[in-house]
């Protein structure tokens, strides 16, 4: 439930970190053992002993778990880059067995490829060096479970915090359980188009998209539109696009004259990533682009069947030049329900980010499973 900063709250503040595992009333800094118990040898518990947690490989951390009605206000997380794309970010709500978010770590902060960027927006903020925030409100009715899972054959270390409330008016009768779910085409079939959502039941909104795009050939790659299947959508969509970067805000290109590709970063929509070739081992160019509706959800009764995205550039003649490129996605959106089909989960593999291009499986093809 909204709340106005000012207005008086019947609800209960608590936050779960490695000093406080379990976000107990009075928890905090009790630890006697953890990644920083050798800095503290001289000055003993309450002096920063736990402020992390190493993940072994294959293992997954809980990083929260919580029991009771409430809502996840705020998460604040960090990792060394190279885990970026090999952590796998889970959430489940009211005891639900399978994910209603399971995406790459980084995708989720809009930092697909691996290098940090400056990203300033309403719900994902990505600060130096790597300090990745969301706001995206979560409520749950009887209980949360936030877990990440280590893909790669090495150890990473995780500082969090995962602050929430607690009590029934956190969440309100009319609460959409949160979702995110992550696709990726590499490279995308011919004559396809890359899948975002698909086969969703139930009442909601669509809340967001981000998109990691590679590209995979010369010239430009954005002309491609996306698409909107909502409720009894048969044939053709009830919403459609005009162009990529149209959907994320830009216009003619990104390109501003003398300067190219021109990141930027706002409330609802931007490209903050931008990787040129260096001639060596970044052989193509890379995007990441958010474009958040928030003031402008997009609304579904029964269901939202399909959303999908055209990848086009141009051939001689001024024609359409249907492309094969690497599209991660990861969309996200609300329904009343804590569980719906998503796609198969990220692997190693199908996370990769490679140097210089190269297929992997394609994860947009694989069939859905449901809950």
């Amino acid at each position: 439930m909204h709340h106005d900063i000012a207005a008086i709250r019947t609800t209960e503040t608590r936050s779960i970190s490695p000093e406080n595992p379990d976000g107990a009333r009075g928890g905090g800094g009790r630890a006697t053992t953890g990644t920083g118990a050798a800095s503290a040898r001289d000055l003993g518990p309450g002096w920063k002993i736990s402020p992390s947690i190493d993940i072994e490989p294959g293992a997954t951390l809980d990083l929260a778990t919580i029991e009771g009605a409430g809502r996840i206000t705020h998460v604040w997380i960090t990792t060394h880059t190279d885990h970026w794309r090999t952590l796998v970010l889970r959430a489940f709500w009211d005891g639900a067995d399978e994910p209603a978010v399971e995406v790459p770590y980084g995708d989720f902060f809009c930092s697909g490829w691996g290098r940090f960027v400056q990203v300033s927006s309403q719900v994902v903020a990505a600060n130096p060096n790597g300090g990745f925030n969301s706001y995206w409100p979560m409520p749950f009715r009887t209980g949360a479970r936030l877990t990440l899972e280590n893909t790669s054959g090495v150890t990473a270390r995780v500082y969090f915090q995962v602050t929430y409330e607690l009590g029934a008016d956190a969440v309100g009768e009319d609460a959409a359980y949160f979702h995110a779910q992550w696709r990726r085409s590499n490279p995308l079939p011919d004559r396809t188009t890359h899948v975002l959502v698909e086969g969703v039941e139930g009442r909601g909104h669509y809340a967001g998209t981000y998109i990691a795009w590679g590209v995979n050939s010369p010239g430009w790659w954005g002309e491609g539109e996306i698409k909107f299947w909502v409720d009894d959508d048969d044939t053709h969509p009830t919403i459609c696009g005009t162009g990529t970067e149209d959907y994320f805000g830009g216009a003619w290109n990104f390109d501003v004259p003398g300067q190219g590709y021109t990141p930027f970063t706002t409330p609802y929509l931007g490209m903050p990533e931008v990787v040129r070739p260096d001639g060596l081992y970044d052989s193509q160019q890379r995007f990441g682009m958010y474009r958040w509706h928030l003031p402008d959800p997009i609304t579904f009764r029964t269901a939202l069947s399909r959303v999908d995205i055209q990848a086009l550039g141009w051939r001689s003649g001024w024609r359409y030049l249907p492309l094969h490129d690497d599209i991660a996605s990861t969309a996200f959106f609300y329904l009343d329900r804590p569980v719906t089909t998503r796609p198969a989960a990220p692997t190693a593999d199908t996370m990769e980010v490679h140097l210089g291009g190269g297929a992997v499986p394609d994860v947009g093809a694989t069939p859905p499973r449901t809950p």
